[in-house]
C-alpha cells in the first residue's frame, strides 16, 4: 500500500505535474493494500516451499517461475485493476491493458531480470520481499510513469 503510494506520489512529482492526481494516488494505494503486498509475499512463500535453496539451480528455477509465470500474471492484474480502481469502465480497462501490457512486460524483463536473479541468488529467503519491495518502488515509478504517458496520448487524441 505505502510502496505503491509512494511510487505513484514520486513518479508525478518527478514529472513536475502541477495537480497531483488524486484518482491514480488512491488507485495505487488501494491495489498495493489489496493486492500489491500479499500477491507477492504469498508468491515467494510458496516458491521457497516447492523450491528450495539447497536443490540443484534453484535461483534458476525461482527466476524462471517469477519472470515467465508469476510476474506477467501479476501484470494484467496490476494494469486492469489500476484501471478499474481509478473509475475506468470494463471495456476502458481492457483497451488500456491491450495497449500497456506487452511494453510493460518486455520492459520489466529488460530492467528487472538481473535484479530478480541477485535476488534469488545472493540475498537470504527471510529477506527476498524487502528486497522485491525495494525494486517494485522503482517499478512503480517507472509504470505510473508510463501509463501517465499513454493517458497523455489518448487524450491528445480526443
Amino acid at each position: 500500500c505505502v510502496i505503491a503510494t509512494l511510487g505513484n506520489l514520486t513518479s508525478q512529482y518527478l514529472a513536475g505535474v502541477k495537480v497531483i492526481n488524486q484518482d491514480s494516488l488512491i488507485a495505487y494505494g488501494l491495489f498495493g493494500l489489496l493486492f500489491g503486498g500479499s500477491l507477492p509475499h504469498y508468491f515467494y512463500r510458496v516458491l521457497d516451499q516447492y523450491i528450495p535453496d539447497d536443490i540443484a539451480f534453484a535461483s534458476f528455477k525461482h527466476l524462471a517461475l517469477e519472470r515467465l509465470v508469476f510476474m506477467p500474471l501479476f501484470q494484467v492484474l496490476a494494469l486492469y485493476m489500476l484501471s478499474r480502481l481509478e473509475g475506468k469502465s470494463q471495456q476502458q480497462a481492457i483497451k488500456h491493458l491491450s495497449t500497456m501490457y506487452w511494453p510493460i512486460v518486455k520492459a520489466n524483463w529488460k530492467w528487472l531480470s538481473l535484479l530478480q536473479y541477485i535476488n534469488f541468488t545472493f540475498i537470504p529467503p527471510m529477506l527476498r520481499v524487502l528486497v522485491s519491495n525495494l525494486i517494485g518502488f522503482f517499478w512503480v515509478v517507472y509504470m505510473a510513469k508510463k501509463r501517465r504517458m499513454a493517458r497523455e496520448q489518448r487524450g491528445n487524441k480526443s
